[in-house]
């Protein structure tokens, strides 16, 4: 599949589901091939009452569990869309955007990945809307470009380019909130705010299965919409038992290490 014919893809599947039945959704992003780390998010995702679990994507990459990562998504999450390694996965000219160790990774996914796997990642679309918020990846300004969004500026820009209340993403791997409202952008640091209804919302909820916020503790959210209200959680999963399958599959030790300190 050549570039071209892949963005087109994407911008096909990118679907629009809207009701206005009361929901508790929990979102996930950036699982990376960690089951451990995924495993112990769901678990903990039972203890909410969760009426569905939707991924910002990067099911892959990075780790050492990707058709057992794909295999737990495509049977428990109902919405995911598409991230740069899952998209590397399909066009390997991706790969040129990608650091040393992140290239590693993904060639070794490569070689590993059953025709399931690639099959269910093919599916997947560049962008969501479900009821009231949005679901992508890296940006709704661009969603195939794979910009990050970091700073109020960066944030700014893309408020112009979603007309849901929300946006939720992943990508950075760093849990962040920024609001809007009346031309004023700020960041959040709390974990459990209110969704004001004269307020936009970019919300980042961070990633399950490779943190770089200084907590090696799995990252996700839980959005009710019926009391309009967003909680950050924290989970902490067996980080040694990822760390020696990646070693065991000779993946780089400097991916290896990262895991310990959430960086």
């Amino acid at each position: 599949m050549d570039k071209l014919t892949l963005k087109l893809s994407l911008r096909v599947n990118s679907t629009i589901i809207r009701d206005n039945t009361s929901m508790r959704y929990a979102i996930i992003a950036d699982i990376h091939s960690n089951l451990p780390a995924l495993q112990a998010v769901l678990f903990d995702i039972e203890k909410y009452g969760v009426d569905e679990i939707v991924c910002a994507g990067d099911v892959v990459g990075y780790g050492p569990f990707p058709n057992e990562c794909i295999e737990i998504v495509e049977k428990t999450v109902a919405h995911t869309v598409m991230g740069n390694h899952d998209c590397a996965i399909l066009d390997t000219t991706e790969l040129k955007y990608f650091n040393t160790y992140a290239r590693e990774a993904i060639e070794w996914t490569l070689q590993v990945l059953i025709p399931k796997s690639v099959q269910f990642l093919s599916s997947l679309g560049m962008i969501k809307i479900l009821q009231d918020f949005t679901l992508v990846h890296s940006s709704p300004s661009s969603p195939g470009e794979w910009l990050y969004i970091f700073s109020l500026t960066e944030a700014r820009k893309n408020f112009e380019h979603f007309r849901t209340p929300i946006c939720f993403i992943g990508h950075s791997h760093i849990p962040t909130i920024f609001c809007h409202r009346n031309e004023r952008c700020w960041v959040v640091r709390n974990t459990d705010i209110a969704i004001e209804p004269d307020t936009r919302y970019i919300i980042n909820v961070g990633s399950v299965g490779q943190p770089r916020d200084a907590d090696p503790r799995a990252s996700y959210g839980i959005y009710n919409t019926e009391t309009q209200n967003f909680t950050l959680h924290r989970v902490p999963y067996d980080i040694q038992t990822t760390q020696t399958k990646m070693a065991e599959m000779g993946l780089p030790t400097y991916l290896i290490k990262r895991l310990s300190y959430g960086r």
